[in-house]
């Protein structure tokens, strides 16, 4: 069974060693189709855009060359098993295609309010995000 929010679904993954290629990755480790947003802060303003849609087990660069903030927040839907990976964080998105400048009164502004999990790169230059299937617990027999 699919949990609703799987933080623990995901596994971060620096990748320190090529340096040529500096940027946020996300790579879909499912074996459905899933749709991701990304939310950042940049100079003047918080920014939500989306969506990427990622096929089962494959990669996408959402931020291109090398990364300027600390911390990016992630939002991602599971279009066949209907699950989400998200968390605490919220910040604006819509169903179709969007880049939102600013974070509050979502609602008010015509937008939904979703929760999105934190990704801390520890200021490195580059950093990929791993999503991955949730582990089954409680699967044996007594």
């Amino acid at each position: 069974m699919r949990c609703v929010l799987c933080l623990c679904a995901f596994f971060l993954t620096a990748l320190l060693a090529d340096d040529a290629r500096a940027d946020l990755r996300l790579c879909n480790k499912t074996e459905s189709q899933v749709g991701v947003a990304i939310g950042y802060k940049d100079k003047a303003d918080w920014v939500t855009e989306g969506w990427w849609n990622l096929g089962p087990n494959s990669c996408e660069v959402l931020v291109p060359g090398a990364l300027v903030s600390r911390y990016y927040y992630i939002y991602a839907v599971d279009y066949d098993q209907f699950g989400e990976w998200g968390g605490r964080a919220y910040m604006c998105t819509r169903e179709k295609e969007f880049t939102i400048r600013g974070i509050e009164d979502c609602v008010a502004r015509g937008y939904e309010r979703t929760g999105f999990f934190e990704i801390d790169t520890g200021e490195q230059s580059n950093w990929t995000v791993q999503l991955t299937e949730p582990v089954q617990q409680g699967t044996g027999g007594r």
